[in-house]
């Protein structure tokens, strides 16, 4: 419940204009609570109509998708861009094409992509964006017909000094060649700014691929560190999920000493008490866009369980949830929790819910949320549009090293802010207070009311 009747009045709002969408609300009412512990110090806020702005997008564009299959048949898919806030920046964030994707979940990921964004340091607002369209089971010919035809509309409503959109689930290197493609067909110019997670030969930045996977165990070293004294060398680690950011997390905290012994998918998960065996994952997931469960047949003395959430019942001392919003609830928090687990980093946006977080608090488990340990990507992302603006590439180490300096100086950010609130160690609330002043500052110095 919040205290404050001016943030009640927010939320309320938030919820009558939009009823019926369900995780936008979840993801205001976790930062509102944690606004709640400060309001009272800045009268300014309510007086400018700081917050209700805040949660209210700039600008949100909704459009149709029309695409011909192999079979010449016409589909409709729908689009989406929303530009949530550019007070500090152009928009920043990526695209999602999964069928889940809807207008609630794209703004709840605006949202949390302004806080993330401002938390980085690098000047970049905050978007989200995508569609419904299903790239799974479709040909190369297929997704580009479609990515053309999705960035013929979307070309209208970005640029390099506007709006820069990146990569998300569903929109990999293909998808993100074939976009800027099509941009660069339409619009008869080479801006190579445009669009981030782009191929090293036109344009992208090494250490993209890995930067979410890689800046989520940074912070999480940093945390381990400051909060406990330790670090991942020799704990057991449980990754969900074996996408981009999954694997390389996997990868990472393997360097820095520890076993990772479980991955999962949409369908279920492996377990291999000998420590994942990463090349096997990278030939069946990044090599032919396979299942998780291939790896059981692969590697003697795996196993693979069906049902992806069963795999927070095998035992680990960090738990790195990297598959999708909302797959840990009370139930499952208060399983890691007794299994002695120490630490939990989101990985993915959100994978969460507000009860399982309390969970972790409550029995003392460090906890770093996604807007801040998640960070990597859209950090990289910058740094990428850093490159694209001196005509220039970094080499590995270079970038790597920026990516770590961000994500260390996060974890102290949110860390120092926690503490300055008077809840010392709560790094949702660092995340959320040390994100959001940044942009009210700026957005009070502009007069954007």
């Amino acid at each position: 419940m919040l205290k404050s009747e001016y943030l009640q009045r927010v939320y309320t709002q938030a919820v009558t204009r939009d009823p019926d969408q369900r995780e936008f609300h979840q993801a205001v009412l976790e930062f509102l609570e944690s606004l709640d512990q400060i309001i009272d110090q800045h009268p300014e806020y309510e007086k400018k109509g700081i917050v209700e702005t805040f949660v209210e997008p700039e600008r949100v564009i909704t459009f149709r998708v029309p695409w011909v299959d192999d079979q010449g048949k016409v589909q409709v898919n729908r689009g989406y861009r929303v530009q949530f806030n550019s007070s500090i920046g152009p928009y920043k964030g990526g695209l999602r094409f999964h069928p889940t994707v809807n207008l609630s979940i794209l703004k709840f990921l605006g949202f949390e992509q302004i806080l993330k964004n401002s938390l980085t340091t690098l000047p970049m607002g905050g978007a989200k964006g995508g569609s419904d369209f299903d790239p799974k089971g479709k040909s190369d010919e297929e997704v580009m017909r479609f990515c053309q035809s999705f960035m013929t509309e979307l070309q209208r409503h970005i640029g390099q000094f506007v709006d820069v959109p990146a990569g998300d689930i569903g929109v990999g290197a293909r998808e993100i060649g074939y976009l800027f493609g099509q941009y660069r067909r339409v619009r008869g110019t080479y801006a190579a700014g445009v669009l981030t997670g782009k191929g090293l030969s036109f344009g992208g930045s090494l250490v993209r691929t890995e930067a979410t996977g890689y800046g989520l165990c940074y912070l999480t070293q940093e945390m381990l560190s400051k909060m406990k004294g330790d670090s991942f060398q020799g704990k057991t680690v449980v990754i969900s999920g074996s996408g981009n950011v999954a694997i390389f997390a996997c990868q990472k905290a393997t360097e820095l000493g520890a076993k990772v012994v479980a991955l999962s998918d949409s369908n279920g998960y492996i377990h291999d008490p000998k420590g994942i065996d990463l090349d096997v994952v990278k030939d069946i997931k990044l090599g032919h866009r396979g299942r998780i469960k291939e790896y059981a047949d692969r590697v003697p003395g795996s196993t693979y369980t069906e049902g992806f959430r069963g795999i927070w019942n095998v035992p680990c001392d960090i738990a790195l949830p990297c598959a999708t919003q909302n797959e840990i609830d009370g139930e499952i928090a208060r399983t890691i929790v007794k299994q002695g687990t120490i630490a939990v980093a989101e990985g993915a946006n959100m994978p969460c819910r507000p009860e399982a977080i309390q969970e972790f608090q409550h029995a003392g488990v460090l906890f770093a949320p996604a807007k801040a340990a998640n960070a990597g990507g859209v950090a990289t992302s910058g740094l990428e549009m850093s490159q694209n603006s001196m005509r220039y590439a970094w080499s590995f180490e270079e970038v790597d090293r920026r990516l770590k300096t961000i994500m260390t100086n996060i974890f102290h950010n949110i860390y120092t802010a926690a503490g300055e609130c008077g809840k010392p160690g709560d790094l949702v609330l660092g995340a959320n207070i040390a994100g959001f002043m940044k942009v009210a500052d700026v957005m009070l110095s502009q007069g954007l009311i």
